[in-house]
C-alpha cells in the first residue's frame, strides 16, 4: 500500500496528523535559500577587521543549522519540532594564543566588533600561555564547495508523507503483536561557509537522517516485557535512504534483517515486533566464556567507544578529561608499537565515505579530509588530531579533525569515522558462523558501560543468538559480553569479507564542556572474537 492510499485508508487527515499551519509554515521556512554573496562579504568584512587588530591568523564560519523531529506513539503523534539557528564565529590567533567570538547579528559592524571581541580575548589569553600556537600548513583552496549526495532533500519532504511513514510502520509493528511503539524522525541539515586567513572560502551543505523506534511486547499474565529497537543505522543520505524494498534487506543467519544503503522501516517494525515476542520466551543466558560473532549493527558501538575515543588526540593528551575523558592510548604506546589487536585488525579513520554520518569535504578549520590509518596489522600507529595538535606527533599535516555543532560553538577535535577494515580472505557471516562449536551471536546496539580511559567495557545487544556446533539454536536473554580494550581485539581470530562491509553510527555523539554533539559512522563486516566472557545480565541486577 501507497503511503497516500494508507492515509486515506488510515483516515487519517491533515488534522488527524495533528500538522497545524504553523507547523507547515516553519517547515518551509528550513527551505528558504541563503544568500551565498552576502555570507563572502561578511566573511571579507571579519578577515579585514581581524588584521586591524594584528592578528596573525582568522578563521570565520558562517552558518546555518537546522534540524526537525518528528515523535509519535502507537496512532498519535506526539511532537513537531522544527529548529533554526544562524550567525557567525569568529577564531584569531594574537600573540600566539586562540581567542574566539561569536554573533547573531549579521550586520557588518556587528561581525567586527565581534572579531575586536576574539582580539581582546586572545591577548587576554596570550598572558597565561606557556607556548604559541603551532599550525599546521594548509594551502589556500580559494573559492571551492561541498554537498552530501542527495536524490531527494529529507527537509523538502512534505510532514504529511513524513508522518504517514511514522504512522504506517506504527501500524504495522501493532499488526504484528506490538503492545506498544514509538518512533521518530530526525532530520538535519548544516549549511556552512567557512572563510580564513590562509585564503580558503568554503561552501558546504551537510545532510543527515535517522528514523529510530523501539517496539514492546508484553506478556499480560506475568507483566513481563521485552523491547526491539529498531535496526538501521543513521546515514548522511537524504530522504531515498528510507525507500527501501522487499529485497533489498541483508538476511543474516537466524533470519535477522540487515540494512547498508536503503531501509524498509515498516519491514523492520514487523521484524521487531515478532522478535519481541521471541525473547519474551526466550531463556536466559548462562554466563561463561563464549566465541563472539558479532554484527557490525553492534561492533560498531564497540569500535566507537574503545577505539575511536581514546584515539583522539586531545584526550590522549589530557586536554579533554572532563566529560569521560582522558584516554589509555598515551604517546609512548604508538612509539613502542603497542599490539592493539590481532595482525588481521586494521582500524582506519575516514571522514569522506559518502553516506557516512561524518562526511565532509572539509572540516571547521578548512582542511580538506582524507583516509588514513590508526592500527596497523594490529599495531598503533596514529591518532585523531586538529592543525594545532599534529606537530605533537611529529606531522606537519592536519588530519581534517575539526568540527563545531553550531556557528556560536568554538570548532574542536572530534571524531572521524573510524571502521574496522574487512578481512582480506571471502568468508561470509554464515560460513563465520559454521565454525563456532559455542559461541553467541550478538546483533543491534543495546546497552553498554565504559570506564573513563576506554580501557574496560560490556556492551549487550539487541538480539542475542546462541550457536550450537555451527549452528544458530535460539535466542538468549540478558547477555553482555565484557572487555578489556586490546585483549578483546587480540582475540578477533576472522573478519567477513567486505560484501558483508556495513555502517552503524552515532547520530548525537557527545564530547566537551560545554557539551556538543556530533556525528560520526563506524563501518566493519561480521567478526569473530575468540574466548570472550559473557555475563548474564538479570542475574547482576539480582
Amino acid at each position: 500500500m501507497q503511503r497516500r492510499q494508507f492515509l486515506t485508508a488510515a483516515g487519517l487527515g491533515l488534522t488527524a496528523l495533528a500538522i497545524s499551519p504553523a507547523h507547515v509554515a516553519a517547515a518551509q521556512r528550513l527551505l528558504q535559500p541563503v544568500d551565498t554573496a552576502r555570507r563572502r562579504q561578511l566573511a571579507d568584512v571579519a578577515l579585514q577587521a581581524a588584521r586591524e587588530s594584528k592578528a596573525s591568523y582568522c578563521d570565520v564560519r558562517i552558518g546555518r543549522y537546522l534540524n526537525q523531529a518528528l515523535m509519535t506513539r502507537e496512532h498519535k503523534v506526539q511532537d513537531i519540532v522544527h529548529g533554526e539557528s544562524a550567525g557567525i564565529g569568529i577564531r584569531v590567533i594574537v600573540d600566539g594564543a586562540w581567542g574566539f567570538a561569536a554573533t547573531a547579528d549579521q550586520r557588518s559592524d556587528a561581525v567586527a566588533a565581534a572579531v575586536r571581541q576574539a582580539a581582546a580575548i586572545a591577548r587576554a589569553n596570550a598572558r597565561l600561555r606557556q607556548a604559541p600556537v603551532q599550525l599546521a600548513p594548509t594551502p589556500a583552496l580559494g573559492e571551492v564547495s561541498w554537498a552530501t549526495s542527495l536524490q531527494r532533500n529529507a527537509m523538502a519532504v512534505p510532514l504529511e508523507e513524513k508522518l504517514a511513514l511514522l504512522m504506517e510502520l506504527n501500524s504495522a509493528a501493532l499488526g504484528a503483536g506490538a503492545s506498544f511503539i514509538n518512533s521518530q524522525l530526525f532530520v538535519i541539515n548544516e549549511q556552512k561557509y567557512f572563510a580564513s586567513s590562509d585564503g580558503s572560502y568554503v561552501d558546504q551543505d551537510v545532510h543527515r537522517i535517522w528514523l529510530p523506534f523501539t517496539v514492546t511486547a508484553v506478556d499480560k499474565e506475568s507483566g513481563k516485557f521485552r523491547t526491539r529497537a529498531g535496526l538501521s543505522a543513521p546515514m548522511g543520505m537524504g530522504w531515498e535512504y528510507l525507500t527501501g524494498q522487499a529485497g533489498d534487506e541483508i538476511v543474516l543467519p537466524g533470519g535477522v534483517l540487515a540494512y547498508d544503503r536503503r531501509y524498509n522501516p515498516v519491514q523492520d517494525a514487523v521484524a521487531a515486533a515478532r522478535q519481541a515476542q521471541e525473547k519474551l520466551r526466550a531463556p536466559s543466558v548462562k554466563p561463561g566464556k563464549y566465541d563472539l560473532v558479532i554484527d557490525p549493527s553492534n561492533l560498531f558501538l564497540t569500535i566507537h567507544e574503545n577505539v575511536g575515543h581514546p584515539l583522539e588526540l586531545d584526550r590522549v593528551l589530557g586536554y579533554e578529561a572532563n566529560y569521560a575523558g582522558t584516554s589509555f592510548a598515551t604517546l609512548d604506546k604508538r612509539d613502542a608499537g603497542f599490539q592493539w589487536g590481532s595482525d588481521i585488525v586494521n582500524f582506519f579513520a575516514d571522514r569522506t565515505v559518502s553516506g557516512s554520518l561524518g562526511a565532509v569535504g572539509y572540516d571547521d578549520e578548512g582542511v580538506q579530509t582524507k583516509r588514513w590509518d590508526l592500527v596497523r596489522d594490529g599495531k598503533l600507529v596514529n591518532y585523531m588530531a586538529t592543525r594545532d595538535e599534529v606537530h605533537i606527533l611529529g606531522e606537519n599535516a592536519s588530519h581534517g579533525c575539526s568540527y563545531a555543532d553550531s556557528w556560536k560553538s568554538v570548532q574542536f577535535q572530534r571524531m572521524a569515522n573510524v571502521s574496522l577494515a574487512a578481512g582480506k580472505a571471502e568468508l561470509t557471516p554464515a560460513q563465520l558462523i559454521s565454525r563456532v562449536e559455542n559461541g553467541l551471536y550478538f546483533h543491534g546496539r543495546g546497552s553498554y558501560s565504559i570506564d573513563q580511559q576506554r580501557y574496560n567495557a560490556q556492551f549487550g545487544a539487541q538480539l542475542v543468538y546462541q550457536i550450537k556446533n555451527g549452528e544458530i539454536t535460539g535466542l538468549v536473554e540478558d547477555a553482555a559480553y565484557q572487555i578489556r580494550t586490546p585483549e578483546f581485539w587480540n582475540a578477533c581470530s576472522a573478519i567477513c569479507d567486505q560484501r558483508d562491509f556495513r555502517l552503524g553510527g552515532s547520530f548525537f555523539d557527545g564530547k566537551g564542556q560545554p557539551s556538543q554533539v556530533s556525528a560520526v559512522s563506524h563501518g566493519s563486516a561480521t567478526a569473530r572474537f575468540d574466548g570472550m566472557a559473557v555475563i548474564n545480565t538479570a542475574r547482576n541486577l539480582g
